[in-house]
């Protein structure tokens, strides 16, 4: 047990595929498969487009759930007014364990969230478009999709578009750690909470989605609202990307229509016939009883009537073979260890949070309970990020969902089953072992400039590190892309202009598929 998810786990469609359509003839859609599976797109006016939002009531996929047209039209406004452009960002993080959704999309159908993306971008008049991804197989796919459309960041272009790679965290997929690591500092978020249709990348208006919801619009474009709105349900219309795990059979990524029941997304995995639980969402998700499950349907109306959510679309039901505390306890142990480490809440209260759990499981009786119950609350509402709210979340459906045995832990020391493992988590060292393609670049410092004040050596301590003279002790370093933003940020940094960034020998560049002389949005017409 306790297997890490692949990036790519099998995939189901119930229906009519939308997003996964040519999965059955292909492993990835290039360009070339992709236009022949969806055909050309044509461009639309952002009124247009965030109309067409709001006819099919898209909602971010990526966990909040926050109204596309209003997010499309809010960064409009925000760029009119201040008379900049504004940045459109993907943002393809998966740091959750439980959640591959994105992941497929970003692997096998790069073109159609680029469609989206690039949609939008026309439709706002931006010039910048960004990728941002956090594992190794992400950035190969979105890269090679660039190439094969011919973007690229160079100077010139009428659209520059590039892959940002950060860290594969929790707390690096949330939007203003994105931002704030586009930027060229740490992937965390920054302890202020600012809109991104505001102030986003480089301080500008950025429509910031994730990658399912890019590539819901890019279908809806085609098909039309009408068509769209056949698929699903009246209220929540079209399809929706799950992430089904935990004790099941054959984990995987499904396509379904919003209206199906969640007992058959189950039966599909091959669930337990009556799962003991089943937590919706993911790690920052509800917990749901079996009853609950029976009667739920998958939309997030349906969901959120039963106490679950659809937030991230994972779906992890749990057999009655195993102790519901002990699996949440693994899970509280992660979430505490994933803390950005920047606020008391995250930094303080999880940690503890995971340890008042670990005190109840063994026998700490309803004083423990009560003092879980009492860091649990104190957590909401006051990090510098939704980490610890989200945690909190998860920490409270637990306690509420498993009365039986919470009881029979804090009354008589257990509850007599042992603890499985069947909720995914990442092995060991997963973070160090995630290792980035190169970017082509090195890092260079010129000897007779640099005077020692170690700055590089704060911004980019993966690269350059200090010596025991006081200077750096490498003199030059390979950039991965991942760690591109920050190393550009050192050069700039430097105030003996010792620094410099240089191209990497031909040999050690990243070899991608040809651009060709195809271009972005209108690469299918004509």
């Amino acid at each position: 047990m306790n297997a890490p998810l692949p990036d790519v786990p099998e995939v189901r469609v119930v229906g009519l595929p939308q997003l996964t359509q040519g999965f059955d003839l292909v492993e990835r859609l290039d360009l070339s498969m992709h236009l022949k599976v969806h055909g050309p797109l044509e461009p639309m006016s952002g009124e247009r487009l965030a109309q067409l939002a709001e006819n099919i009531t898209l909602r971010g996929r990526g966990g909040a759930g926050f109204p596309f047209a209003q997010k499309l039209r809010a960064v409009a406004k925000s760029a009119i007014r201040r008379g900049v452009r504004p940045v459109v960002v993907i943002n393809g993080s998966e740091g959750e364990p439980a959640c591959r959704k994105d992941t497929v999309l970003l692997n096998r159908a790069p073109h159609l969230i680029l469609d989206g993306a690039l949609l939008a971008a026309e439709a706002l008049g931006a010039r910048t478009l960004i990728v941002a991804v956090t594992r190794n197989s992400t950035e190969i796919s979105m890269r090679a999709a660039l190439a094969e459309r011919g973007l690229s960041d160079r100077r010139g272009q009428q659209l520059r578009a590039r892959v940002q790679r950060n860290p594969e965290r929790m707390v690096s997929g949330e939007a203003s750690a994105v931002i704030r690591a586009i930027g060229g500092g740490p992937a965390l978020p920054p302890g202020r909470r600012e809109r991104a249709s505001d102030t986003g990348v480089g301080g500008a208006p950025t429509l910031l989605s994730n990658a399912e919801t890019f590539a819901q619009i890019a279908i809806a474009a085609r098909i039309g609202a009408r068509r769209y709105g056949h698929t699903g349900l009246e209220n929540e219309p079209g399809t929706v990307m799950l992430t089904v795990s935990g004790a099941v059979a054959r984990p995987m990524v499904i396509e379904v229509p919003t209206g199906v029941p969640m007992r058959y997304v189950l039966q599909l995995a091959g669930a337990p016939p009556v799962p003991q639980g089943v937590l919706t969402g993911g790690y920052h998700g509800n917990w749901i009883d079996a009853a609950a499950t029976h009667d739920a349907v998958i939309s997030r109306e349906s969901l959120a009537n039963v106490g679950g959510s659809l937030g991230a679309g994972a779906i992890l039901p749990i057999g009655p073979e195993t102790c519901p505390l002990g699996e949440a306890q693994r899970v509280a142990n992660w979430l505490a260890a994933e803390t950005a480490g920047q606020c008391g809440p995250c930094k303080l209260g999880l940690p503890a949070a995971a340890g008042g759990l670990s005190d109840v499981i063994n026998g700490g009786g309803p004083a423990a309970l009560e003092a879980l119950r009492e860091v649990t609350q104190a957590v909401k509402g006051r990090g510098a990020c939704k980490h610890p709210d989200g945690s909190a979340r998860f920490f409270a459906s637990t306690l509420s969902a498993f009365t039986d045995d919470l009881a029979a832990h804090v009354l008589h020391g257990g509850c007599g089953r042992e603890t499985v493992g069947v909720l995914p988590l990442p092995g060991p060292g997963y973070q160090e072992a995630e290792e980035s393609i190169p970017s082509g670049e090195k890092l260079a410092v010129d000897w007779t400039l640099c005077q020692g004040h170690g700055i590089c050596a704060e911004i980019v301590p993966e690269l350059i590190r200090m010596g025991a003279d006081g200077y750096p002790s490498v003199a030059e370093a390979s950039v991965p892309m991942h760690l591109r933003g920050r190393a550009q940020r050192a050069v700039r940094r430097c105030p003996a202009l010792a620094l410099r960034i240089e191209q990497a020998p031909a040999e050690r560049r990243p070899a991608l598929p040809p651009g060709g002389d195809r271009k972005a949005l209108g690469s299918g017409r004509g």
